[in-house]
């Protein structure tokens, strides 16, 4: 991939992992926009230089209107990441938990196929582009504590894959970036390993620019989640990972 001339649209990128890859897209000569919900971040940002976008995934009117505003903007738009989500532990022994599932399927999953579904038109139009899908090591290798997470994610790599499928010969390519834990949005302070966020980034650009792009951007901190079934180190990584449900409010370890 190119990444010295394209127009990309983060969707979800005022905060973390979207963000920085935002700032790397336009160091590395792209002509990058931000869509999000937060007014504060996406003031920020375009006092960065960057275009921005109000966007609510979860309301297919808002994303309609994003589209169009993005579109009439960017006509030259080659590049779509969905970036946006949710993460939330949940304990399934309360049915009020349900709320949480509900929120993170519609913003993860289902926020995800509204995007890709506003602009395939587009992309398919151009005969050429791309859609960048974001899951998660724990799509690969569930942590207990957030079941609904891991559901998502698990969710948004089949449709990922399905989707490369479908778009086959027209051009427009499908990529899946499987983080690993990262050092942001709160991760730093739950998991001392999570990997520093400039890390991350530094090398997902540099997978993005080999050629042929890889269908799946996966860090060297991801490879033990990714293939951990494959490996043989599935059950026993689970086990210990399930340790955490005492991190569950009225759990023990």
């Amino acid at each position: 991939m190119d990444l010295s001339n394209r127009t990309v649209l983060v969707v979800g990128g005022t905060s973390g992992i979207g963000r920085e890859l935002a700032r790397r897209f336009a160091a590395s000569g792209s002509t990058v926009a931000v869509g999000g919900r937060s007014t504060e971040a996406l003031s920020e940002l375009a006092g960065e230089g960057f275009g921005t976008i109000r966007i609510d995934v979860t309301d297919s009117a808002s994303v309609t209107s994003a589209r169009d505003a993005v579109l009439a903007r960017y006509p030259e738009l080659d590049t779509v990441v969905t970036m946006s989500g949710v993460m939330l532990m949940e304990d399934l022994r309360d049915p009020v938990h349900f709320e949480s599932a509900e929120r993170m399927i519609d913003t993860n999953l289902v926020g995800t196929i509204r995007v890709i579904d506003a602009f395939t038109p587009h992309l398919l139009r151009r005969g050429t582009g791309t859609f960048m899908t974001v899951t998660s090591g724990i799509a690969f290798l569930p942590f207990p504590p957030m079941p609904a997470y891991a559901a998502s994610k698990a969710a948004v790599h089949a449709y990922s894959e399905a989707l490369r499928a479908q778009l086959d010969g027209t051009g427009v390519g499908v990529v899946e970036l499987v983080p690993p834990a990262v050092a942001t949005a709160g991760q730093e302070k739950v998991n001392p390993h999570a990997l520093p966020l400039d890390d991350f980034a530094t090398e997902v650009m540099h997978l993005l620019s080999a050629d042929p792009t890889p269908r799946e951007i996966v860090v060297k901190a991801a490879l033990t989640h990714r293939w951990a079934e494959r490996d043989g180190t599935y059950d026993d990584l689970v086990a210990q990972r399930s340790r955490a449900l005492s991190m569950l409010p009225g759990r023990e370890g």
